[in-house]
């Protein structure tokens, strides 16, 4: 997981406090074997809670989760946002 933080210092990260901050890019970016802890130490309620309110999140990352999660596309703040402001976002 150390690899997709390598602009920060992973050993100083506030995984409690920051959780959004970590959630969402081991989700972006991230793999199984990146996941799973993830899931693990901050527990499903956080980790949805974080990605419905992700300001972004590319559409294949959007889908997953929404599949894993059981969560309807729509309950998502990112792909709200996307329909609201189309030429915003990245695909």
């Amino acid at each position: 997981m150390r690899r997709l933080f390598w602009d920060v210092d992973f050993e100083k990260l506030d995984h409690d406090g920051k959780a959004g901050f970590i959630i969402e890019p081991v989700f972006e970016r991230g793999d199984v074997e990146d996941i799973r802890p993830c899931r693990r130490y901050h527990g499903d309620q956080q980790v949805v809670g974080a990605l419905l309110e992700a300001k972004y999140l590319p559409l294949a990352t959007l889908h997953f989760v929404s599949a894993i999660f059981d969560k309807p596309l729509e309950a998502f703040r990112c792909y709200t946002r996307r329909h609201l402001f189309p030429g915003l976002s990245p695909s």
